[in-house]
């Protein structure tokens, strides 16, 4: 892939995660601001402003069409991924879009078969880089775990908690239709993780969830899902929106090699029987936010190869897709 000297950065979607996160990310790791588009003009001013964006839009197309622009941020919600993913593949850009990437296989293979075909650009043409925001596992305290976990050899067992909180049941992220539900949304941070720190392909899915209860709107956001992979190593991840704010957030237990790891809401890393390491502390929580934004701009600007393989962001998307519709059949059964 061509080395790229400017990258500039156009968003479609300047919601709170885009406006507090992703566009000060993209700025600090030194992407040029072009646009930015809103459905709200008010709103997209706004962070226009706010964000020293070159001008800001209503109209997507400003973005998708601009000859100046060579990367596009989709932050809108899910509904819509997808499609802009597309959009912008076809035009030849790079593409950074908040998880989830897809919300059926259908645009999965609709993705895929766009994909591909930039792929099989003649020679000498510089194919779009894909890459989904699965942030975590650019986490410091998460890179420390995989370089320890590379040297056993032997499968590996892990339990990842997210206590993930209650959100309205009208909210547009539990829309099966909009937000595609929490596991989509949400959950798939962890299967991605998971993947990550197991470093094989996951062979199978099991997904089940709360039954159903008069006092419970919605069920599939109580929800284990458990992976194996091709090596032999399996792990669980439980989705849970039923807890308390008093308990952790997110936590990650790691058994292998007879020693085990343990993350507790990515500021404290611990380790049980690991020869040369017992802790990394951290004064501040950090998710790994900017150090996937600064690997994925790192990556389009030298010409390598996505931080995240396309092979592992299908198969991620695939499997989640996969467990969130496991969840819809307990869900309607019960």
């Amino acid at each position: 892939m061509a080395f790229t000297a400017v990258l500039s950065a156009g968003f479609v979607g300047a919601g709170n995660y885009a406006s507090r996160t992703l566009i000060p990310a993209f700025r600090s790791a030194g992407a040029v601001l072009d646009t930015v588009v809103s459905s709200g003009g008010v709103s997209a001013t706004h962070h226009g402003e706010k964000n020293d964006f070159a001008q800001a839009s209503t109209d997507a197309g400003d973005v998708l069409e601009s000859q100046a622009i060579n990367v596009v941020a989709v932050v809108t919600r899910h509904n819509t991924h997808a499609h802009f993913v597309e959009q912008a593949l076809l035009a030849g850009k790079h593409v950074f879009v908040e998880k989830p990437l897809a919300m059926t296989p259908e645009e999965l293979a609709s993705i895929d078969a766009v994909y591909q075909a930039q792929q099989s650009k003649p020679s000498g043409a510089s194919a779009p880089l894909l890459m989904v925001g699965f942030n975590r596992r650019f986490a410091p305290q998460v890179q420390k775990m995989k370089t320890l976990l590379d040297a056993v050899k032997t499968p590996k067992s892990l339990i990842m908690t997210m206590n993930a909180g209650a959100i309205e049941a009208d909210s547009w992220i539990q829309d099966i239709n909009v937000g595609g539900g929490r596991i989509i949304g949400e959950a798939c941070h962890y299967i991605d993780l998971m993947r990550f720190l197991v470093g094989s392909p996951i062979v199978k899915i099991h997904a089940v969830c709360m039954g159903a209860h008069p006092g419970v709107d919605i069920t599939i956001d109580k929800a284990s899902i458990t992976l194996s992979f091709a090596d032999g190593s399996f792990g669980t991840v439980h989705y849970l929106a039923n807890g308390g704010k008093a308990f952790p957030k997110e936590r990650v237990d790691v058994f292998a090699g007879n020693a085990v790891l343990q993350l507790d809401n990515f500021r404290k890393l611990t380790g049980f029987g690991w020869p040369n390491f017992r802790k990394m502390n951290l004064v501040r929580q950090d998710k790994g936010q900017s150090a996937c934004v600064d690997a994925f701009v790192s990556a389009v600007r030298s010409g390598a190869e996505c931080p995240i393989s396309y092979e592992e962001v299908m198969e991620v998307s695939s499997a989640t897709i996969d467990a969130h519709r496991q969840l819809l059949s307990v869900d309607q059964a019960s």
